[in-house]
């Protein structure tokens, strides 16, 4: 790949914006709605559009090649009246004032299809475009594996750790591109139904239009059940257990969100699939047990002399991370979740009947998980890209100690398992009056360990739908 790049221009691409500011970029087929200038600005167009896509497998990861790509994004109200470079130096810090420089100076960083230099003055209307070398950070080699597949859907089972779509760092790392490459540049998958990036299990993927907006709507009506499968800390109390506390989103910033009074009314149902013992340590003079992942040695800490249980879940309202905080309010949160089942966040009772933040304000648990990269990558921030990039770049000891010889761009280490990596899994889609239903296996994490007997299987929904009735009257 070369280590020069030529910037192309078109009239009619879109690309992904440039800003962290959520406002998407728009093409130039839309610039009037935007831009009151006359005639739109050219988009400047990644001048290096691989294909096939350049993956390659390497220590059980999914890696990319790195690859020039452009960034478009039109000039915010923020923006204007002010200097090229000052925007650059506030708000773009993840590289050094002097790689924006020289990007601006050298052609790299164009306004409206043109160079210009660094104290050019942004105006309204103006489209800025910035080509760079990017390195996506790679993703676990595990298949995505189709469960159904008719002439208007895929039915897929998502690996954990996969985001659905391209965003922040991950482009060609997501289903939706890693689908198209195998089907090929025109295919064009619609997600239909939502799972976080370290979320597994059933995802819909419409082969059109009419078939996406059909399931979508159904989803949005409710006439679709969910069911998820967790691990949690410690035994889970028998029968269906009903929480319908509600839950309010504390931090936008961080999507950190927690059971409070105040919150969105949300309702979960629960039930024990199975419970499997701590394992007691050998005897002296017997054979010790194999050596555990790093992830599964750090969660059997959290619930050290507790065990774990298998858990059923369904959702009956949708509010963001709603059954990772109703597991953590009902004291069984997710065996290995950074974020809810952290004790350096939510203190040794981890949140537990805390509606009212009389143990724990707040203010104290923003404060505490914003400085967790500081101190512990692996244990807090690794479901928050943003802030995993904020240790990364302060603690030197995760950097790789090499560099791109393209762009000079320090490398980082390998993603750990707790980064790829979350005990919950979206288990079943069905139909609430049975016209279909698509069941995943479950995850090897769920199966019973090694020496012990449990269900390898789930049955029916009709003990959590009578809950769900039953807590409704």
């Amino acid at each position: 790949m070369a280590a020069t790049v030529a910037t192309s221009l078109v009239t009619d691409n879109e690309t992904p914006p440039l800003t962290p500011d959520p406002t998407p970029a728009v093409g130039v087929t839309d610039a009037a709605t935007i831009s009151p200038a006359a005639e739109p600005p050219a988009v400047a167009i990644t001048p290096s559009d691989p294909w096939p896509r350049p993956y390659y497998i390497e220590d059980g990861l999914r890696r990319v090649v790195p690859y020039h790509y452009t960034y478009n994004t039109w000039c915010k109200e923020r923006w204007r009246g002010r200097k090229l470079m000052e925007i650059f130096e506030v708000e773009f810090r993840d590289r050094p004032a002097e790689y924006y420089r020289n990007a601006v100076e050298t052609g790299l960083v164009v306004v409206n299809g043109k160079a210009v230099g660094p104290e050019y003055v942004l105006k309204n209307g103006d489209l800025i475009s910035h080509t760079t070398h990017r390195h996506e950070p790679p993703i676990t080699a595990e298949p995505i594996r189709v469960i159904h597949e008719d002439n208007d859907l895929i039915v897929i089972n998502k690996p954990s750790g996969v985001p659905v779509h391209p965003a922040g760092r991950y482009n060609y790392n997501s289903v939706v591109e890693i689908i198209k490459s195998e089907r090929g540049p025109d295919f064009l998958p619609r997600p239909c139904n939502r799972l976080d990036r370290l979320t597994s299990g059933i995802m819909f993927l419409a082969k059109n239009q009419r078939a996406a907006e059909r399931l979508v709507a159904q989803i949005s009506q409710r006439s679709v059940r969910k069911e998820y499968i967790a691990r949690v800390v410690g035994r889970f109390p028998d029968g269906e257990v009903v929480c319908d506390q509600p839950i309010l989103q504390i931090s936008p910033k961080l999507t950190l969100n927690r059971v409070r009074a105040n919150g969105k009314a949300a309702r979960t149902v629960f039930k024990r699939l199975a419970y499997y013992p701590p394992v007691d340590p050998p005897a002296k003079g017997q054979t010790e047990q194999p050596a555990m992942p790093d992830a599964e040695q750090t969660a059997q800490r959290r619930g050290e002399g507790e065990g774990y249980s298998i858990v059923r879940c369904l959702p009956v309202t949708g509010r963001t991370h709603q059954i990772r905080v109703h597991l953590q309010f009902l004291g069984h949160p997710i065996q290995n979740d950074p974020i809810y089942a952290n004790q350096k966040v939510w203190g040794f009772d981890l949140g537990r009947n805390d509606a009212d933040a009389a143990r724990n304000s707040d203010e104290d648990v923003i404060s505490r998980l914003s400085r967790m990269g500081k101190e512990d990558v692996a244990d807090a921030v690794a479901y928050y890209d943003e802030m995993v990039d904020n240790y990364h770049k302060k603690k030197a000891e995760k950097m790789s100690g090499q560099v791109c010889d393209v762009c000079q761009t320090p490398l980082y280490t390998d993603p750990g398992e707790q980064e790829l990596s979350l005990w919950l899994h979206s288990l079943r889609y069905e139909d609430a009056d049975g016209a279909w239903s698509y069941v995943s296996p479950l995850p090897a994490w769920a199966l019973p360990p090694s020496g012990m007997t449990g269900p390898t299987q789930v049955g029916g929904m009709e003990d959590l739908v009578s809950a769900v009735e039953a807590s409704s009257t």
